[in-house]
């Protein structure tokens, strides 16, 4: 370990090989940091928060802190990092408060959130997830994996954005993020298909189809939801990704961004 004799390391705290605690950083006494880590200066990590291996966490952040929520009681409160993310510059993560996600914010492996990114109590974020400058997660969102959102992109609380979708920036998003789909505006609706990302992504011509015809069936037509999916299961060709539209689209709670 490399520890800077200005940072303040709590002696219950577990740091793993090779971790690395940058000049006046703070590290609570619950706190677990996996093999590889590096910390940078001035950073704050609290309360119980687990960070996996190989993770970069640049000046400035605050992981693990509580909730700005008004009701949260206190207490105990978790946040769970997976492996190999990037956190820039003042990026903030609120741990969880609710029962119903057992008090614990949940992020991934591989993502990179961008400098001043604030993602708050008890979201679930998956893994290879981008968060561009100033974008923030309400209470209770999901991001699912390949996910990306644009600068100053704002999601509201228990919003889910789906599987490689992409928020354009400046976004005010208040309703589902359909998987596979480019949503933008204020508020946000959907215009198009996410063709470049699942094209990185590897996603093969024939699912791009069949995600083009639902996409048009769904955001494009007269049709409501229901009606639209009724369409989608006679007219195209299943795939996973067809499959996986239609399990978000029967889980939303808040309704789709068309």
């Amino acid at each position: 370990m490399q520890v800077h004799p200005t940072a303040i390391v709590d002696p219950k705290a577990e740091l793993g090989n090779d971790v690395v605690v940058g000049p006046y950083a703070v590290i609570g006494p619950n706190v677990s940091i996996g093999d590889g880590t590096a910390i940078g200066p001035y950073v704050v990590v609290d309360r119980h928060t687990q960070l996996g291996a190989n993770n970069t966490v640049f000046a400035g952040a605050a992981l693990g802190t509580r909730s700005q929520a008004l009701k949260d009681p206190g207490g105990e409160s978790y946040l769970r990092i997976g492996d190999g993310n990037i956190f820039r510059e003042y990026v903030t993560i609120n741990s969880g408060f609710t029962e119903e996600n057992n008090r614990t914010t949940i992020i991934g492996n591989n993502n990179l959130l961008m400098a001043l990114t604030h993602v708050a109590h008890d979201c679930h974020v998956g893994n290879h997830v981008v968060m561009a400058n100033l974008s923030g997660l309400g209470g209770h969102v999901t991001v699912e994996d390949r996910a990306v959102l644009g600068g100053m992109a704002a999601i509201h609380q228990y919003v889910a954005i789906g599987e490689m979708a992409l928020v354009g920036g400046l976004a005010k998003v208040v309703k589902d993020v359909l998987p596979y789909m480019i949503v933008d505006g204020n508020p946000a609706s959907c215009r198009g298909l996410n063709t470049v990302g699942l094209l990185r992504n590897g996603v093969n011509e024939t699912s791009r189809r069949a995600l083009k015809a639902a996409y048009r069936l769904l955001c494009q037509s007269s049709l409501n939801t229901s009606q639209a999916v009724a369409r989608i299961e006679k007219e195209v060709n299943n795939c996973s990704e067809i499959s996986h539209l239609f399990d978000f689209i029967r889980s939303s709670k808040r309704g789709i961004c068309k």
